[in-house]
């Protein structure tokens, strides 16, 4: 028998928990319980990041914030419910497909420095020009010299965005190996997002620790100027809380509630059945 608290049982009685509920055939009161503490925590760091832009925008400030991680990491839905409630004339999702004929041809950040925010305006990257840190290398997109000259380059060229006053972030969302082919046997077999499933996606398992060896030594080699902010993606709710949170505290916008954006684990006091 399923005990839960006062508290738990106000939290079931609320829109979010009888949604939490009703999701699926499958949900347990506890999960429910987690679904809906997740969803008021989003909603109160949703607003503070309504605050974020405001300011952004009556400021003339700009921001970048980079998505990275495996495939099937969740860097999209996070993007997709961290952006859900902002202002669409001031902010912009970017991700970019491969490269042209002509954008071959162009000295490699050309393409990504056209996607830069104009001031009061942010601008989130799914995938960015780190592309070429890892995904490129590992599935012989460029040539050894090209890695190398990204590598020789990228810490300078932030420097240059942060000395133009962008405000630029960097999340890693980091999932297991069996996360990953979890998720990809959902993408599969769902009629509705298959076609996210690629050529690149089919070989990754198989190419797992060539990435490992690339995401090191981007690690290791970009964090002169902007570090990593790694995010524990296994579990896509808390990725997608921390990610906000990170955010929320990165940006110096004011007037910011440091009560609200404190972290806070919406799992801790939910125990699996």
């Amino acid at each position: 028998m399923i005990q839960i608290s006062d508290k738990e049982l106000q939290i079931l009685n609320t829109k979010d928990g009888i949604k939490g509920l009703l999701q699926s055939e499958r949900m347990s009161v506890r999960k429910a319980i987690k679904v809906a503490k997740y969803e008021k925590r989003l909603d109160k760091l949703q607003v503070e990041l309504l605050k974020l832009q405001k300011w952004v925008t009556l400021k003339q400030k700009k921001v970048v914030i980079i998505f990275e991680g495996r495939d099937a990491a969740g860097k999209g839905g996070a993007i997709r419910r961290i952006v859900e409630h902002l202002n669409p004339r001031e902010y912009r999702m970017v991700a970019l497909p491969k490269p042209n004929e002509i954008e071959v041809g162009q000295w490699y950040f050309q393409r990504y420095v056209n996607q830069l925010p104009k001031r009061g305006e942010i601008v989130f990257f799914d995938r960015s020009w780190y592309n070429r840190a890892v995904v490129e290398p590992v599935n012989g997109f460029c040539t050894e010299e090209e890695y190398e000259r990204f590598m020789r380059q990228v810490n300078h060229f932030e420097q240059m965005m942060i000395d133009s006053g962008i405000y630029l972030l960097k999340l890693y969302f980091s999932i297991s190996k069996k996360e990953q082919e979890k998720r990809f046997n959902e993408i599969i077999d769902s009629p509705l997002k298959k076609w996210k499933y690629s050529d690149v996606d089919s070989k990754a398992l198989d190419l797992w620790d060539h990435y490992t060896y690339y995401k090191e030594q981007m690690f290791e080699r970009t964090q002169e100027v902007v570090p990593w902010k790694v995010i524990k993606a296994n579990r896509k709710m808390n990725a997608r809380i921390q990610a906000l949170e990170y955010i929320l505290h990165e940006i110096p916008y004011q007037v910011k509630d440091l009560e609200t954006i404190k972290h806070i684990n919406i799992e801790k006091e939910v125990i699996e059945e």
